[in-house]
């Protein structure tokens, strides 16, 4: 799976909030609990797991989830991160 560029990585972040931090997608996220913050890491694991494609999940704090996203095997971001991304907002 080929690297995005950085124009269309841009591009796609208009509207959300994704940010890039190095070749990493990141997204925080701040919930109501600790409870509310394990069930959406849970939700986002599921989703990951039915794409085969898992971003790193860091619960933290009582009520904070942070998502980082890229594609390992190609050191950077791809076409998957970005569909992932969207299939995380769905959830959240």
């Amino acid at each position: 799976m080929a690297l995005l560029t950085a124009d269309q990585i841009t591009a796609w972040q208009q509207g959300r909030d994704w940010r890039l931090e190095g070749a990493t997608l990141v997204r925080d996220l701040e919930v109501a609990d600790f409870a509310a913050a394990m069930a959406l890491a849970n939700r986002i694991a599921e989703a990951a797991e039915a794409a085969d494609h898992h971003p790193d999940i860091l619960v933290h704090g009582w009520n904070k989830v942070r998502l980082t996203l890229s594609t390992h095997s190609e050191g950077g971001i791809t076409a998957a991160d970005l569909a992932l991304a969207e299939t995380i907002d769905d959830l959240v």
